[in-house]
């Protein structure tokens, strides 16, 4: 299915206000959130034991082409982090990964990210990953990542979310029975790749602070080049350590969207949400 992109300002049939936005926080908290979650992280993780996934997904990895992979990442100083970890996860790899962080300091997200890509030449590279500093990466995490990416032919992919992680659309939830699905979004962060070929199209980044929106827009341009894009299940990660979107005000960040937006084609809310493909098995 092919999907319409649209335009805040469109002739008779505009869309409604702050449509980019699932609507939801996302956020797991409280003790019976909680509880019900690790619950259920614990449920799947038995799940892929019992069908020994992550031992056969590795040895799968294992006879997969090895990858150029430029990772980057845009650290608060100011706040705890965990990006020595991931830091660490993504080395523990087959593939030639070059990993590149910058303080944040008085600049946004994206506005770091391009100073950091006008250093560091994806051009040269077969993955752009960005990865937020409070994101746990699962063990062997790149291997399995890039192998079903690839298998799937996915051009822009994210690992899906834990129960327990912050996420605020559904759609990235993850979903235990599958390895990967094909969908019309891929968040902005806390982990998002890019493959090569998308790069003259999505890079650099547009200069904004927050990039609110921003996954949007490039759910249209993945419609208007035919990407495959979607959500990796048998990555899952967890996103959580800090209240998400606490050092700014959302007001801000949907302002930011709204002119980002105004004259760029995008896909709605009631549109990203959905898979269009899913895939139980790499075989």
């Amino acid at each position: 299915m092919t999907a319409t992109a649209y335009t805040p300002h469109a002739d008779a049939a505009s869309p409604p206000p702050d449509d980019f936005l699932s609507g939801e926080s996302g956020e797991v908290s409280g003790i019976r959130a909680t509880a019900s979650a690790l619950v259920a992280d614990a449920l799947a993780g038995a799940y892929e034991l019992m069908l020994l996934r992550r031992l056969r997904l590795r040895r799968a990895a294992r006879r997969w082409p090895r990858r150029r992979v430029l990772a980057l990442s845009v650290e608060r100083a100011d706040a705890v982090n965990v990006l020595a970890q991931a830091r660490r996860e993504l080395l523990r790899t087959r593939h030639q990964v070059n990993f590149r962080s910058t303080v944040a300091g008085d600049r946004g997200k994206f506005e770091n990210l391009n100073r950091l890509l006008a250093e560091h030449r994806p051009g040269e590279h077969d993955w752009l990953i960005v990865l937020d500093d409070d994101v746990a990466l699962p063990r062997g995490f790149l291997d399995a990542f890039i192998f079903l990416a690839e298998r799937f032919q996915l051009r822009l992919a994210q690992p899906a979310h834990q129960r327990r992680s912050h996420a605020a659309w559904r759609v990235t939830r993850r979903q235990v029975r599958n390895v990967a699905r094909e969908t019309r979004y891929v968040e902005i962060g806390p982990v998002t790749a890019f493959q090569a070929a998308t790069f003259d199209a999505l890079l650099p980044f547009p200069d904004l602070r927050f990039g609110w929106g921003l996954d949007a827009h490039w759910s249209a341009v993945a419609e208007r080049e035919n990407w495959r894009i979607g959500v990796i299940d048998a990555t899952a990660i967890r996103h959580g350590l800090r209240v998400i979107a606490a050092s700014y005000k959302h007001e801000d960040a949907i302002g930011e969207a709204r002119r980002f937006l105004a004259d760029k084609p995008y896909n709605p809310a009631s549109h990203l949400q959905r898979t269009f493909a899913v895939h139980r098995t790499w075989k």
